[in-house]
């Protein structure tokens, strides 16, 4: 599955320039981990750097105009960092698998004449094909809509050489990104699976309340962004994958006690009932009765066990209504789960929770903070010496953040 090695993004609200992991010509940084953890204070710029990638997927799918004036970001112009003039600039550093050639995308988005947000430049870069080293070429280049693309596994934008694979592009909507059209062509597979990539990414903005609704009866295949079709998704999961299923009530049952069995009921008015059975009493509970942390982490484990899993899955302050010692162990989960192997998808987690941090090791910790200038900036753990080799002693990581050993000094 595909992994983001390297993340950048620029001018976007409190994100002035910040980078995660490694970028193409950054020769000495090291990859992005498939499990990666963002900590700091309240007001750091976390949430931001979470809604900087749901900014990208809502700009694939509804374009950058639409993604700029959904209510919770209020506008191009309030989405751009405070004080700056330069448009707002994303760059994803990723590979299809581990032994294929990395690929670069580039977005710039600005004002136009009229003040409305559009797509300014938008690249795709790719190294030669057999070239473990060197710099990469275009195969995707468009300016203002207009451009040239290469069409195919392997043609590249090189000068001094002609390529009949080389077509030039001309969008209608610059509020589009231009992968979201050619991605549907045969023509441009490489455009396609990135495409496909960013159409999948599962940002979670889970809410118990939407999990405990009763949603119309029917097996949904894959949980929604906020949890209200979670009766839908157990149905499902029950039909067709029913030993993944039982596998999961089995590790529920270990973390959560007293939690025996949980199933569907399909009321007369074909509304679909999520059933929790407990040990202690002889009547289920239904959703609606159960605690917000039980839901959860039912509701982490169900996506993390999708036979078909998101390929980037982003999850914001996962500790929210959890009991503190489920911390360590949904932390091990998600791990578990983010490997790097084959459909195995890699997770971005926000949290403020020392007790979820003390399961992480410090390559996979990120520490985000805001300067006087009222800029974040952000630095890997593992690139402390010092808390390094506190770790290395047996040191918790999560207490050394609780005792201010990961904050600038």
């Amino acid at each position: 599955m595909a992994l983001i090695e390297g993340f950048r993004v620029q001018n976007f609200r409190s994100l002035r320039d910040i980078t995660l992991g490694k970028l193409s010509g950054s020769a000495e940084a090291k990859v992005l981990t498939p499990l990666t953890v963002v900590i700091g204070k309240n007001g750091a710029g976390k949430s931001t750097l979470f809604d900087a990638f749901g900014f990208l997927a809502d700009s694939l799918t509804s374009g950058v105009e639409a993604a700029c004036d959904r209510e919770q970001r209020g506008g191009f112009e309030r989405l751009r960092s405070s004080g700056i003039q330069e448009p707002i600039r994303f760059e994803i550093y990723y590979r299809e698998a581990l032994n294929q050639r990395p690929i670069t995308y580039e977005l710039t988005i600005d004002l136009d004449e009229s003040g409305r947000p559009f797509v300014l430049s938008e690249v795709l870069l790719q190294r030669r094909h057999r070239a473990p080293y060197g710099r990469p070429f275009p195969f995707l280049r468009l300016s203002r809509g207009t451009g040239q693309v290469w069409a195919g596994e392997d043609a590249l934008e090189i000068e001094g050489e002609e390529s009949n694979e080389r077509m030039p592009v001309g969008l209608t909507d610059m509020r589009q990104l231009g992968i979201a059209t050619l991605g549907t062509l045969r023509d441009h597979p490489r455009i396609s699976r990135f495409r496909d990539f960013l159409k999948g990414w599962y940002l979670s903005y889970f809410d118990p309340h939407a999990a405990r609704g009763l949603p119309v009866a029917g097996p949904q295949a894959h949980l929604n962004l906020h949890g209200d079709n979670l009766g839908n998704v157990v149905q499902f999961m029950q039909r067709e994958y029913k030993d993944r299923f039982d596998s999961i009530l089995r590790r529920i049952a270990d973390r959560i006690p007293g939690v025996t069995t949980i199933d569907t009921k399909v009321t007369d008015d074909k509304r679909v009932l999520l059933r929790f059975s407990d040990a202690g009493f002889q009547d289920p509970f239904f959703a609606q009765q159960m605690s917000d942390g039980t839901l959860k982490v039912f509701t982490y484990l169900l996506l993390l066990e999708d036979p078909d899993p998101p390929p980037f899955i982003c999850i914001e302050e996962p500790e929210n209504g959890l009991y503190h010692k489920l911390l360590d162990t949904l932390a091990r989960e998600f791990r578990a789960h983010a490997t790097g192997r084959r459909n195995a998808p890699q997770l971005f987690v926000t949290t403020h929770q020392p007790y979820f941090v003390d399961a992480l090791a410090p390559e996979e910790v990120w520490i985000l903070e805001k300067g006087l200038d009222g800029f974040s900036t952000i630095r890997r753990v593992s690139d402390l010496q010092v808390v390094e080799n506190l770790v290395a002693e047996g040191l918790p990581l999560g207490g050394l953040w609780y005792s201010d050993y990961l904050d600038s000094r």
